[in-house]
């Protein structure tokens, strides 16, 4: 079974439709590469992709011992190459955790956090920057 199907839209636009749940991304091309801007790019979403995941795999690790991380964060910043070929260079994901989480548990999510599909699946040459905050 397709995990998700996709149309290309026209002016650089794609509207991808995900299979199981029926939900639809769109993405444009960024300013930068003759883009409009005005959705993620597929790049951008490769970028948020690994922050979520690395998201969820630790809040799988929460479940499993009952700690709330709920209404975590996490922000990213995408580096792109500046040589050809047009690549993802680094990406920066900074995440925002409950300073009520004691040190082994920081410890565990963290290490957790860096098995995620998405980080494991980047190329080498892609470098993550990943930071964990406690506020």
């Amino acid at each position: 079974m397709n995990t998700a199907t996709a149309r290309y839209a026209g002016h650089l636009r794609t509207e991808a439709t995900h299979v199981a749940s029926s939900n639809v991304i769109q993405t444009d091309a960024p300013t930068d590469n003759h883009g409009r801007g005005e959705a993620f790019s597929p790049t951008d979403l490769v970028s948020t992709a690994l922050g979520s995941c690395m998201m969820t795999v630790m809040g799988i690790v929460a479940e499993r011992h009952q700690w709330d991380l709920v209404g975590s964060t996490f922000a990213v910043v995408k580096h792109m190459s500046t040589e050809a070929p047009r690549r993802i260079a680094q990406i920066d994901v900074t995440f925002t955790l409950p300073a009520t989480l004691a040190l082994t548990e920081r410890t565990l999510l963290e290490r957790s956090a860096h098995t995620c599909p998405v980080g494991l699946s980047l190329h080498p040459d892609v470098r993550q920057n990943i930071v964990f905050e406690y506020k």
